[in-house]
């Protein structure tokens, strides 16, 4: 009894080996991945994005013709992408573009997919004539051009996002044919954006906002563009100066309306003015310009009148921004990052981010998963719920067919059983016992085959912010969004359903786990080490489990021997080595901290915890080798021990560097240079942050 114990024990031990040798297999194939993307997108400030696109619109030539394809999977994981319920069938959902960032490199999607409701189907599009890959677009139906769609703009980015190119094409989509055709206006056409909207009103496409990033800053926009789909030309209407209108923004909601449009909420960065050296006193701080974070939650009506009958062709229509008050029950906090889809004259909103900046270390994000009615004449929200359906009673067979058709064939058959008694010489009585074999022609119709069964929750979907909506026949489908967690940013893929009518539930049609980051994870590399310290711990109690057993068994020729000598060694010097420790650590502090020369320096404008979070890796291994100066072992101490204790080095380097810098940061904004703009913005869109909610 005793053996068969000790060699389960020892099987399970060799599990868990083996599971912690695979562990760790992938985590050196996980770094790998990221030391090679490091190297191969390591000139990618120098790529020349004409050349990338003229390669794609090169390759993308090659196709014949248009080809539309059964796919074995879903679409692969994206963000910014847009989603539209197909305005020529109802049993089909429009995706097309849209962006993953892995966290070392982004690519770009151009491909069209279609999702088939009624066949749980996804199928891939190819053309010869599609718009290039690119992410950040907007796209809408087409208002009396009703089986239309209407694409503008959108970005396209080097692989480390860090030169940007935005596109001023405009396309139409004809999803019956699966065709592409790009429309070249005469006159002026909006400028290059991203992160704008679109919204129809009767044969006008109208556009505003979104942002341009360039080299030095992001600006966004507010300028309001029509075009019209019978005469075939943009315009840009002039407002007058003392005419309330809607600030520069993006990420803000569009939605049609019976006289024009109405605006709501929405994103954008504004210039403020902050003390360059808050440790200093008085007029010695100095000021340095910031972008800072602006949620908006303004709302707009934009009135529109079309020009008289008898007007030139070319006549614009009138146009005038009319202020509204704040929608009632607004969601509170407020939240960027929301997404809202047109649905029976009101908006369905769901998810969104609210931001909490707390220091420079870092900021705190909260994530929701609610969804609104937005009433639009009403100007009110409603939050959703979703409610368990009533049970049914299960009827009898005879009374499950229901409906015209289903009483004439049982009417029908009624009828023949009668006829057949009396042929076979019984009376009508009988009827009921005849058996009847139907004729080719009277063999009721087949049933369809059962779709695959999609669990139902009665949760709504993970929270997130930029989730893709699109409502068809009264049922709502959210596809993807993004979460963040320290530095990891998460692309869901997955796509739900609720039925806005029923609200019984929400069924999740597909959900795949994403597998695609390769960029740097402390809280997984962390868990992992916490994972692996209690293996360890579970095999040493495991060890002491089986002193009951016979001595023979104790003396296998195993590490634990070893092990428990070492423990006891431990033991006795326990407190000389817990006490050493600390002081040791700390000279070793103060030693890498006076060694200026070889010491990793903080760069203008990068905070506390961007500067460790760069050079994390060199701090660690300067505290190893003051460790090992000291007669002392990293092994002792912990992962996380360790990485503290780095931190700490940095951030003691930082403070000590803080005059130095802020003299250089000083010099950049007089030379004009404008880093502060720049990098403000690109530390968030380079990590995938705040910068992805534009």
């Amino acid at each position: 009894m005793a053996k068969e114990k000790k060699g389960n024990k020892s099987d399970a031990k060799k599990a868990k080996l083996a599971e912690k040798k695979q562990k760790q297999e992938k985590k050196a194939q996980k770094k790998e991945k990221v030391k090679n993307a490091k190297v191969e997108g390591s000139d990618a400030e120098d790529v020349d994005l004409d050349a990338v696109l003229a390669e794609y619109k090169k390759a993308q030539e090659e196709f014949v013709k248009v080809t539309e394809t059964v796919s074995e999977a879903p679409p692969k994981p994206r963000s910014s992408s847009t989603f539209l319920a197909s305005p020529s069938n109802s049993n089909q959902l429009l995706l097309f573009g849209g962006e993953t960032w892995n966290g070392a490199l982004a690519s770009f999607f151009n491909d069209l997919n279609i999702y088939y409701t009624d066949r749980d189907e996804w199928h891939c599009v190819t053309s010869p004539n599609a718009p290039l890959p690119r992410s950040g677009h907007a796209w809408c139906r087409g208002g009396n051009q009703k089986d239309s769609v209407f694409l503008f703009g959108g970005e396209f980015s080097s692989p480390k996002q860090g030169t940007f190119y935005h596109y001023n094409d405009f396309w139409r989509l004809e999803p019956s044919t699966r065709e592409w055709t790009r429309i070249e206006t005469k006159g002026k056409t909006p400028p290059a954006r991203s992160g704008h909207r679109m919204t129809y009103f009767k044969n006008y496409i109208i556009l505003f906002g979104g942002f341009q990033d360039t080299s030095n800053q992001t600006k966004y926009l507010n300028d309001l563009w029509i075009y019209d789909t019978q005469n075939f030309f943009w315009h840009s209407p002039t407002l007058p100066s003392a005419q309330l209108k809607p600030e520069a923004r993006s990420s803000f909601t569009f939605l049609p309306h019976e006289q024009g449009a109405v605006l709501f909420g929405g994103y954008s960065r504004v210039k403020t003015v902050v003390s360059a050296n808050k440790s200093a006193k008085g007029a010695s701080q100095g000021q340095r310009n910031i972008l800072k974070p602006m949620v908006h939650e303004d709302c707009f009506f934009l009135r529109i009148t079309q020009p008289p009958a008898d007007s030139p062709p070319n006549t614009p229509p009138n146009v005038r921004w009319e202020r509204r008050k704040k929608p009632a029950n607004t969601p509170t906090p407020s939240r960027v990052g929301v997404t809202m889809s047109y649905h029976k004259g009101r908006g369905i909103l769901f998810g969104g981010v609210h931001d909490v900046e707390q220091s420079e270390e870092g900021m705190e994000s909260e994530f929701f998963n609610q969804l609104y009615a937005w009433n639009i004449e009403r100007n009110r929200f409603f939050p959703l719920a979703l409610r368990k359906p009533r049970p049914q009673k299960k009827a009898p067979q005879s009374e499950q067919r229901v409906g015209r058709r289903g009483r004439a064939q049982a009417n029908e058959e009624e009828l023949l059983k009668q006829l057949a008694a009396l042929q076979a010489g019984s009376s009508v009585e009988d009827a009921d016992t005849m058996e009847l074999d139907l004729k080719s022609g009277q063999e009721p119709e087949e049933l369809e085959a059962p779709t695959r069964d999609m669990p139902v929750s009665m949760e709504f979907p993970h929270p997130r912010f930029n989730a893709q909506l699109a409502v068809q026949d009264d049922v709502l489908y959210i596809y993807g969004g993004t979460y963040e967690s320290k530095d990891r940013e998460y692309t869901f893929d997955d796509l739900y359903a609720i039925d806005l009518g029923k609200m019984d539930g929400c069924k999740q049609i597909f959900k795949r786990e994403d597998d695609t980051w390769v960029g740097s994870d402390d809280e997984d590399d962390e868990a992992e080490d916490e994972d692996e310290d209690e293996d360890e711990d579970e095999y040493e109690e495991g060890d002491f489990e089986m002193t009951d057993e016979e001595p023979e068994a104790l003396m296998s020729p195993s590490k634990r021997k070893k092990k428990q000598v070492d423990e006891l060694s431990l033991a006795d010097t326990a407190s000389t080595v817990d006490s050493s420790v600390g002081d040791d650590v700390s000279e070793a502090d103060t030693v890498a901290t006076t060694i200026d020369d070889g010491l990793p320096h903080p760069r203008p404008f990068e905070s506390r915890r961007e500067f460790f979070v760069r050079t994390s890796n060199e701090w660690q291994e300067i505290l190893m080798t003051s460790l090992r100066w000291k007669g002392i072992q990293p092994e002792t101490l912990t992962i996380k021990e360790i990485k503290t204790k780095a931190f700490e080095l940095s951030e003691e380097k930082w403070w000590d560097c803080r005059e130095e810098i802020n003299a250089l940061e000083d010099e950049q904004e007089a030379a004009g240079i404008g880093e502060v703009v720049s990098l403000a913005d690109k530390a968030d869109t380079g990590a995938g942050g705040a910068g992805r909610r534009r």
